[in-house]
């Protein structure tokens, strides 16, 4: 049956569009964009006063599968997906066994088309284990729908290797995302190395690992003339590295998060686990260096990282704990909340990080209203107040630095291929 979303504050970064509008579609597929749209028989959902997007787009989270079910799987990844108000995630393949191989794709494939609520990607891992020391079978990853590559969690040691890797890849246009951190500046460290770790004692993870890693790998894939995407940024520097990147054509994009954008190292407490992250959370120049680059271009895409953990895991001494939390439910409150209301960052350009522009550069369906293309929608309610809660949340993780903040803004409503999966929070 047609459906029409009525009246709402449609933004569409892809055909820039940003007007009052309605947004008709039927069987799966967008019909038509446009302005007081004849009902004809369509269901019509009222939505004056609300924001009409894409449906959401984040190109790296953790969904566990397979593995780690206890942490996180598809089922509860997706809900959670769903209740933020994103159609389509991207799944990392450090999980146990690593996704490394074709037949791991598939399988993946196929449980996440068994029982996810939204779309789930498979990213393939750049070498075997992501050890760092054998490629991988990307190629025939790529042939098993694997959307693209990475060894998130570990900084690939050897140049010579992810030279090849980008070599190899680049015959399948497809892209690497890599996490950056000098493995010898960071280890055992726990948080950013600043004022903050001397005064609490902890061991620092100092910035200069993220420069001088991005920096390497982004002059490998400048000699390669290859892809790569920088994973959630931290670093002033590193943002400045991109940036210039950039402007020597070099083919290189980059993901920051929004913990990396609103939260500084001031909030790092001993006794409170739920800030410990990777990279960690840094010092107030990093954070403003990275919304500046948001700002201007240099930075593509806002994606949550979302890294739910077993609650015996995450309950633990800030040193021992594993660093992550999830971010699904709660991205689009603290963005809205902390910088779009206090007009720091644009609507519209918040909506094309998380919609068009990781379309774009991972070659995806969504991301945009145009006819034809697959109703993956998101309405969301800007002025909505509420309360961020770990018993309502669809994830397993409950450990977020973000539990008990007042938000506003929040995605109530969800659809997947026309069909509504979430409406007021409830994910059906």
């Amino acid at each position: 049956m047609k459906q029409i979303l009525k009246g709402g504050r449609v933004i569409d970064p892809a055909n820039n569009i940003d007007k009052i509008a309605d947004v008709a579609f039927e069987n799966g597929v967008i019909v038509e964009v446009g302005e007081n749209l004849a009902a004809d028989g369509a269901e019509v959902i009222d939505v004056t006063g609300k924001v009409v997007t894409p449906g959401l787009i984040d190109m790296h989270v953790h969904l566990r599968e397979p593995g780690q079910e206890a942490k996180e799987d598809f089922l509860s990844g997706s809900s959670a997906a769903a209740a933020g108000g994103y159609t389509t995630v991207a799944t990392m393949p450090n999980t146990r066994p690593v996704i490394d191989d074709a037949s791991l794709v598939r399988s993946c494939q196929e449980r996440a088309k068994a029982v996810g609520k939204v779309h789930i990607e498979i990213i393939g891992a750049v070498t075997k284990g992501q050890k760092g020391e054998e490629l991988a079978e990307m190629g025939d990853m790529v042939e098993a729908g694997a959307v693209a590559f990475s060894d998130d969690g570990h900084f690939t040691k050897t140049a010579k290797v992810l030279l090849n890797a980008y070599d190899y890849l680049r015959t399948f246009d497809k892209v690497i995302i890599n996490h950056d951190e000098e493995p010898s500046l960071v280890e055992d460290g726990i948080m950013n190395e600043s004022h903050r770790s001397a005064m609490l004692g902890m061991k620092g993870r100092p910035t200069v690992s993220e420069d001088i890693a991005v920096s390497r790998d982004i002059l490998l894939a400048e000699y390669a003339d290859a892809k790569v995407h920088v994973a959630h940024i931290s670093s002033g520097n590193a943002v400045d590295i991109v940036r210039q990147a950039k402007k020597r054509g070099v083919k290189v994009t980059a993901e920051v998060t929004p913990q990396h954008l609103t939260m500084t190292d001031d909030l790092v407490q001993s006794w409170d686990s739920s800030t410990k992250i990777n990279p960690p959370l840094r010092e107030k120049k990093d954070t403003e260096a990275v919304l500046a680059g948001l700002l201007d271009g240099t930075i593509d895409c806002i994606v949550t990282d979302h890294s739910p953990h077993a609650q015996e895991e995450k309950d633990r001494e800030y040193m021992y704990a594993p660093s992550g939390f999830p971010g699904l439910e709660t991205a689009v409150g603290v963005l809205l909340t902390d910088l779009v209301h206090e007009g720091k960052l644009p609507l519209p350009l918040m909506v094309k990080a998380m919609t068009s522009a990781p379309a774009e550069i991972f070659g995806l369906k969504g991301g945009k209203l145009t006819a034809g293309a697959p109703a993956d929608i998101a309405v969301i309610d800007t002025e909505l107040e509420w309360t961020v809660d770990q018993k309502k949340f669809y994830t397993k993780g409950s450990h977020s630095p973000f539990i008990g903040r007042t938000l506003k803004g929040k995605a109530v409503m969800t659809f997947v291929d026309g069909k509504m999966v979430m409406k007021d929070g409830v994910v059906f």
